[in-house]
C-alpha cells in the first residue's frame, strides 16, 4: 500500500501536535493532500479510471470543507497549513 503506518505517523508528527494526533484539522488536511497527490499521479497514467477520479473529487471536497472550517475558526492556522502544504485556493 502506498500509505503505510510509518508514513502516516511521519505526516501526523510534521503537521499535527504529535505522531498520534489524527484528529486535528491540520493533520487531516495533510493526509488528504498526500492522498490527493498520489491519486493525481495515478490518473495521469490511467486516464480512464473513473472510480479513482470520483474518489479524487470526493477527497478534494473533504479537504475543501476542512479548509473552510479552519478559515472560520482560526485564520492563522489556515494560513500556516496552506503555506506548509503549498495548497492554493
Amino acid at each position: 500500500m502506498y500509505l503505510d503506518s510509518t508514513k502516516k505517523e511521519e505526516i501526523f508528527a510534521k503537521h499535527g501536535k504529535s505522531k498520534t494526533d489524527t484528529g486535528s484539522a491540520e493533520s487531516q488536511i495533510a493526509i488528504f493532500t498526500y492522498r490527493i497527490n498520489h491519486l493525481t499521479e495515478h490518473l495521469k497514467a490511467n486516464q480512464k479510471d473513473f472510480g479513482t477520479e470520483r474518489a479524487l473529487k470526493m477527497l478534494v471536497g473533504k479537504r475543501r470543507r476542512l479548509l473552510d472550517y479552519l478559515i472560520r475558526v482560526d485564520i492563522e492556522r489556515y494560513r500556516s497549513i496552506i503555506k506548509e502544504l503549498n495548497i492554493r485556493k
